[in-house]
């Protein structure tokens, strides 16, 4: 058994395996998708966002880029410190759940792992 699989949100049962696209948790039955790891649900049901120090994010907040990113087709790339305004969280590919436009570079999403809440 692998040590960084999630444990049962159902349960809490430690003894969870991956099957196909989902987790399943033998204790209890339970089956769901695996989310990012800087994602959550909240008790509510709603979805939980955080950037990479652990502050909650929400639509319309401003961020910061906290390492430098190399943009596809740009000579050069995002700097460290780049402030970010007005976000959109969505569910995005491959993690990049914030929507957003960069000045200089236009519309683009980017993961909250590398963002920073101003």
């Amino acid at each position: 058994m692998s040590e960084n699989l999630p444990s049962c949100p159902k349960c809490s049962g430690e003894y969870t395996y991956a099957m196909d696209a989902l987790m399943v948790c033998p204790e209890c039955g339970h089956e769901w998708e695996p989310g990012p790891v800087e994602t959550g649900v909240a008790g509510d049901g709603a979805r939980v966002v955080k950037d990479a120090v652990g502050n909650v994010l929400g639509d319309g907040d401003t961020v910061a880029v906290v390492k430098a990113l190399k943009v596809k087709g740009s000579p050069s790339g995002i700097k460290a410190g780049t402030k970010v305004r007005n976000i959109r969280l969505v569910d995005g590919v491959d993690g990049h759940d914030i929507d957003c436009k960069v000045d200089g570079f236009g519309a683009m999403q980017l993961k909250s792992s590398v963002v920073k809440k101003v």
